[in-house]
């Protein structure tokens, strides 16, 4: 489990990940390779959203800004809603591209606000009491469940938290 030296470090290797597989998707054009992707990209976000809002995030509610939790939870949820869309589509729909492009700015947006220095969501963590390589390993063994999870049956669809979805 020492693979990754904090809780931090694990997410960091997760956002690195995700920017890898947007890069690929870019730079694919067969329906198959690109649905392919795309589900690799879902399923990534799933489990990473999951260790964050199950694990990360609670750990330091009320010890940093809640505005930058509550504003991740929301971003996340922003997420989500394209990811189930993604999942449900196929590449050759109308909009699956943009679908796919627009979640990668989100990604990158999130990812900033949190990698930011100094005043970003891990810069302010690291400067509380909460055991990070303990939060590693907690976050780290959901992380294995959920991958076993997704290999055995498939992640259920990703259940935004913060935001309620009003349907047309």
């Amino acid at each position: 489990m020492a693979e990754f030296t904090d809780a931090i470090a694990l997410l960091k290797a997760d956002h690195r990940k995700v920017e890898e597989l947007f890069e690929q998707y870019e730079g694919t054009s067969g329906a198959a390779a690109k649905k392919k992707i795309a589900h690799q990209i879902c399923v990534e976000l799933k489990i990473h959203t999951a260790i964050e809002e199950e694990i990360f995030y609670p750990a330091f509610k009320g010890k940093i800004d809640d505005d930058i939790l509550e504003e991740a939870y929301v971003e996340h949820d922003g997420a989500k809603v394209l990811v189930n869309d993604i999942e449900a589509g196929d590449p050759g729909d109308e909009f699956y591209d943009a679908k796919v492009k627009v979640l990668s700015e989100e990604i990158k947006h999130h990812v900033h606000e949190e990698e930011m220095p100094s005043e970003g969501m891990f810069a302010q963590c690291r400067a509380t009491d909460v055991d990070l390589v303990a939060l590693r390993d907690e976050m780290l063994a959901l992380k294995q469940s959920l991958l076993a999870q997704e290999e055995a049956s498939g992640l259920p669809v990703a259940k935004p938290r913060a935001v309620n979805l009003i349907t047309a």
